[in-house]
């Protein structure tokens, strides 16, 4: 539904927010289409993550606000997000993998003290093998994590910088500042 006035100061402070944060180089944002039948009022961003030169990673995050507020949201805002990444073949199997994407998401908001409440998610693990007249590339496997949370504070900058650092990790990017080694040139003498 199209909200037929001028948005909340709420939303427009939020939205203002999603805006002026800064996610490091290797991460692409964009402003896109929200959903419409979520809330009265949304906002939306993809981002493309690059290792290399390479998309390794995509996701949304969604903003949602409806004034009257939502009982399951605590609140009448609402962060939502899903993030798809490629994983190592080694990884895909991996039985501790979910849990510790789960933390990507509470540790990235945690370390940028963006205060939330009702969060909540699932992360998926895929692994696809090509057959017949699709047979070609070896299997792949992918990650997928879709969480939502509300913001209890105003800082929705805050909340971004922590979206963005978890993309970076489920990208497999090292930290800031830190030179990743690249596996695959040859050991100098």
């Amino acid at each position: 539904m199209a909200p037929t006035s001028a948005a909340p100061e709420a939303f427009t402070r939020a939205v203002a927010g999603l805006r002026a944060a800064a996610p490091r180089e290797e991460i692409l944002l964009e402003e896109i289409a929200a959903p419409q039948r979520l809330a009265p009022y949304g906002f939306a961003l993809s981002a493309t993550v690059l290792r290399d030169g390479d998309e390794v990673a995509s996701g949304r995050l969604i903003l949602l606000h409806d004034p009257a507020g939502h009982d399951a949201w605590q609140g009448n805002l609402r962060l939502v997000t899903l993030i798809t990444a490629e994983l190592e073949s080694d990884l895909a199997g991996d039985p501790l993998l979910p849990a510790v994407a789960w933390t990507w998401l509470t540790d990235g908001l945690d370390q940028q003290d963006a205060a939330y409440t009702a969060i909540g998610g699932t992360i998926t693990q895929t692994t696809s093998t090509r057959f017949g007249e699709l047979a070609g590339p070896a299997p792949t496997a992918d990650l997928e994590i879709r969480a939502s949370w509300t913001p209890t504070s105003d800082d929705l900058g805050a909340h971004l910088q922590g979206w963005c650092a978890m993309l970076s990790s489920t990208a497999g990017l090292p930290p800031p500042g830190v030179t990743a080694f690249n596996r695959h040139r040859a050991a100098t003498s």
